[in-house]
């Protein structure tokens, strides 16, 4: 009798892990009057950070003065953030027009696939953009073989394979584990470090295992920048002309920049430790990573760039909106 009970037990323990077929995400708040004001503005976002990221596509492919590989990793970065963006606000901004959170199991899983991979890709493509900045700076006699063609595109290939090799990765750690008891999560995308939360299971491994790659896929690039800056500032200052100073801090500033912001978001949500009840934290780092930084990165890789404007000018005026 107590083998049939135990069997029973296990059973229904078994039924309870599988029981989570949709999560609930509790989203950026309740209120019905802020969400429609956020679903306004979060939408406006969004579509300027569409055209911001498109135009620069855009002008790179049109003007052969912005033919260079500092540009077609632009390009690319672009290309990413509309990516991006379109993996996560979509279902922001329906949770919000609508009040109700529910997503499926699947389609978590496949948010937040796309999503980490294309982030992880960013983080490795920013690397490669520093590296570009310090062979153009540090060895500009060899800078056109070291950066033609097939160098670039070998490099924002590789980016993409890693990044889709350690998505797969993270992604299976974190959901082969059970899911069972409360299914809402306490956020407005699937963010795997607060799916992870809900396991049933023991997750000490799964947890070391997703900060191992973590670590890996952010502070990899992050040394590259460090290193490549470091060669760059120690050029700079042995320059003796200041328009060669100015240059070279103008090359970088723009990227510099959006490194900052980058690196220091996603550092904060997936590198260091958060205690358990800090989710509305979790959330306002996000807000910044997925809503905020995607909008602010054309605005300043163009605001004080020459050459975009003079491409833009141009543009215009092929199309007739200028004289």
């Amino acid at each position: 009798m107590n083998t049939g009970n135990g069997q029973d037990d296990a059973k229904i323990a078994s039924e309870n892990f599988t029981t989570i077929k949709e999560f609930i995400l509790l989203g950026l708040t309740s209120h019905r009057r802020t969400q429609l004001f956020l679903f306004g503005i979060i939408l406006i976002i969004y579509l300027l950070t569409i055209l911001g990221n498109l135009l620069i596509i855009i002008l790179v492919h049109a003007d052969f003065r912005l033919h260079t590989p500092m540009y077609f990793f632009l390009s690319n970065f672009s290309g990413m953030e509309i990516g991006y963006v379109t993996s996560t606000l979509p279902q922001m901004l329906g949770q919000l027009l609508t009040g109700y959170g529910a997503i499926p199991l699947a389609r978590c899983v496949t948010q937040s696939y796309i999503a980490l991979t294309i982030g992880s890709t960013e983080c490795l493509l920013l690397g490669v953009m520093a590296y570009d900045r310090y062979i153009a700076i540090c060895h500009p006699l060899t800078y056109a073989s070291s950066m033609d063609r097939m160098h670039q595109r070998l490099l924002a290939a590789s980016c993409w394979t890693i990044g889709c090799l350690f998505s797969v990765v993270y992604v299976a750690s974190i959901f082969h584990h059970p899911f069972c008891g409360s299914n809402h999560i306490n956020h407005f995308v699937c963010e795997l470090p607060v799916v992870l939360k809900l396991a049933c299971d023991d997750t000490t491994v799964t947890k070391a295992v997703v900060f191992g790659l973590s670590a890996f896929i952010v502070l990899v690039p992050v040394l590259v920048i460090l290193s490549s800056y470091g060669l760059i500032l120690y050029s700079v200052l042995d320059m003796r002309s200041t328009t060669g100073w100015c240059k070279a801090f103008f090359t970088c500033g723009s990227h510099l920049m959006v490194v900052t912001l980058f690196y220091g978001t996603v550092i904060s949500m997936y590198i260091i430790p958060h205690s358990d009840t800090g989710q509305d934290h979790d959330k306002q780092i996000t807000v910044f990573y997925v809503v905020v930084t995607p909008l602010l990165n054309p605005i300043i890789y163009t605001l004080r760039n020459k050459e975009v404007h003079k491409a833009g000018l141009k543009m215009l005026k092929d199309f007739g909106f200028i004289a």
